[in-house]
């Protein structure tokens, strides 16, 4: 069980580097294909698009099939995706691939929460999803300044190839080595109509949708042209602001996963972790100008504090029945990612619509859609349910 978990775990290691080296991957591709901002905006939103709409044939798999099968097969189909990326020559391979990519990944997290929720005690799935996602968010931070040095050494088409190779591997190690957990006793089936219908998942659900979506397309795109429009960063210097604010995001990750065992007011936890990152998405916007020594430790307090995605999670799936956990997990996991591409898609018609005078005027309005949409949704969380397990 131990080593399939790690398998799933090195898998979601690579699922949050795809996520986030666009960022990095900027200057070099628009350098070398001629891709805007805006295209690179729409290809990570395709990303986390595709992942999305994966989510909810994948409860039903894992429910049915189990994750070693559901997760090995998809993160192969990943692997051709980067295989695809490193090949592209513009901004609609690029685009396909990172569908693809994405639709690869959109298992490996769900099918740990599936296993941590059917194997161990609810006591502890809070604190497991926390450190699955902690450890995971060590891909965020590979992709940013080690990813700088890779693809100055050998190339943007060799590394994403010697990528594609790593995700075969993975998907093999996951086929070999994971194990699924007892099935159920036939009985109820279910589905997601039985969980739509609760309405104390209605609030939580509106959490999901913001909690993650800022830091997320932050740190996984805007990050990377923000710094070089506004600030004439360079590729490396990206890298290193990038590696910080990866690193914020895995503190925030370990830090909630403790605290969510600690206090029995799990809301609250939520809700004051996610007050404080909206003030934060506002300081960007008001000081979107400002020496990048002052956003960059913005953006790392962001980080920080954005990185609740877990606990919301952990919150949701308290209400759900042992029957419906895959589909359980992964429709709260629909409605946290589904967002951030629609998100990608709209900061980048937002950031080309804007008049670039001053060069940091796009930018701060992609900050203010980030902080208005996320105090929306805080403020719809503050109807839920609490529960602690």
């Amino acid at each position: 069980m131990r080593i399939g978990i790690a398998a799933l775990v090195l898998a979601y290691v690579l699922s949050q580097f795809y996520r986030a080296f666009l960022a990095v991957m900027t200057p070099v591709l628009t350098k070398e294909l001629g891709v805007s901002a805006a295209d690179l905006a729409s290809a990570s939103g395709w990303w986390f698009l595709a992942f999305a709409a994966m989510q909810v044939p994948i409860g039903a798999w894992l429910d049915r099939v189990g994750p070693r099968l559901t997760t090995g097969l998809l993160l192969a189909l990943g692997a051709g995706g980067a295989v695809l990326f490193s090949q592209a020559t513009g901004a609609l391979q690029i685009k396909l691939a990172m569908a693809l990519i994405g639709a690869g990944c959109a298992p490996v997290l769900m099918a740990g929460y599936f296993i941590f929720a059917r194997s161990f005690s609810p006591t502890v799935f809070g604190t497991l999803a926390a450190l699955m996602l902690g450890v995971g968010t060590l891909g965020n931070v590979a992709s940013a300044l080690p990813l700088s040095w890779t693809v100055a050494a050998f190339g943007w088409r060799e590394t994403m190839l010697g990528l594609a190779v790593i995700t075969g591997a993975v998907a093999l190690a996951i086929l070999a080595l994971v194990r699924d957990p007892e099935r159920l006793e036939a009985g109820r089936r279910g589905s997601l109509i039985e969980l739509l219908r609760m309405p104390a998942l209605w609030p939580i659900l509106a959490m999901m949708v913001v909690c993650y979506a800022p830091i997320a397309g932050l740190r996984g795109l805007w990050i990377g042209p923000y710094f070089a429009d506004v600030h004439g960063a360079d590729q490396l210097e990206i890298g290193r602001i990038s590696l910080w604010v990866g690193l914020a995001m895995v503190a925030g990750n370990f830090a909630y996963g403790p605290l969510d065992r600690i206090f029995s007011r799990r809301k609250w936890l939520v809700i004051a972790g996610n007050a404080a990152a909206v003030a934060c998405l506002f300081a960007l916007w008001w000081f979107a100008a400002a020496p990048p020594a002052v956003t960059t430790a913005i953006l790392v307090a962001a980080g920080f504090l954005g990185a609740s995605f877990p606990i919301v999670l952990a919150h949701g799936r308290s209400f759900v029945p042992p029957h419906l956990t895959g589909r359980g997990v992964t429709l709260l996991n629909l409605f946290g990612i589904a967002p951030i591409g629609i998100a990608q898609i709209i900061t980048g018609r937002i950031h080309a619509a804007t008049p670039a005078a001053p060069a940091a005027a796009p930018y701060a309005a992609v900050f203010l859609f980030f902080a208005v949409s996320t105090a929306i949704g805080l403020a719809v969380y503050l109807l839920s349910q609490d529960r602690a397990d």
